[in-house]
């Protein structure tokens, strides 16, 4: 006999019991090395509502430019303080934050160094895989020559580029989701 296949399910809202720490928005000790940034957003449905019980989580390099990682093997600095990985559910207004470190660029395709990005999954209601995109960093001269980041229409490129609100917080990064519709942040296949 041969077994049923089942159907497909959502990747949530299950995040906040089963995932989701007290912490784990914050990727920083008080030793860990590098510029302290402090990114905070909303993810949006198609209609401009917030989404109450998604997941975010970042996975990033240090600020040398090197992944607490086995698999990356280059020979610049690990800080045993800085660790790259970060969780963080939505709030029931959509908003979530994370405590970090600018990243230092990394190496991609052909060994051309990226900008300093940092990597972001999405998970929610109604989805059936996570979405993955990038948050870059305003005024960032690498910007202009990265790799991934130039495979994406010029137009729609600021949708993946944080934003300084406030002149004199340079700390205080706003990156937004919008995970359809008008606006819509690009996400990129796994």
């Amino acid at each position: 006999m041969k077994p049923r296949q089942t159907p497909s399910q959502t990747v949530g809202p299950f995040f906040s019991p089963a995932l989701i720490r007290f912490g784990n928005e914050s990727l920083v000790t008080s030793r860990s090395r590098g510029e302290r940034i402090t990114i905070e957003g909303l993810v949006l449905d198609g209609e401009a509502a917030p989404v109450s019980d998604a997941m975010i989580e970042l996975w990033q390099a240090n600020a040398d430019g090197r992944y607490d990682h086995p698999d990356d093997a280059q020979e610049k600095l690990i800080d045993p303080e800085f660790h790259g990985f970060g969780r963080a559910a939505t709030d029931e207004a959509g908003r979530f934050h994370f405590y970090t470190i600018k990243p230092g660029a990394v190496p991609g395709p052909g060994n051309l160094l990226q900008a300093p990005h940092i990597s972001v999954s999405i998970f929610a209601r109604g989805l059936l895989k996570r979405l993955a995109t990038r948050i870059y960093f305003p005024g960032e001269p690498l910007n202009a020559t990265d790799a991934v980041l130039n495979t994406v229409a010029p137009g729609r490129r600021s949708t993946l580029v944080a934003r300084i609100e406030n002149a004199e917080r340079p700390d205080m990064l706003r990156f937004d989701i919008v995970l359809q519709g008008e606006n819509e942040t690009v996400f990129f296949d796994v």
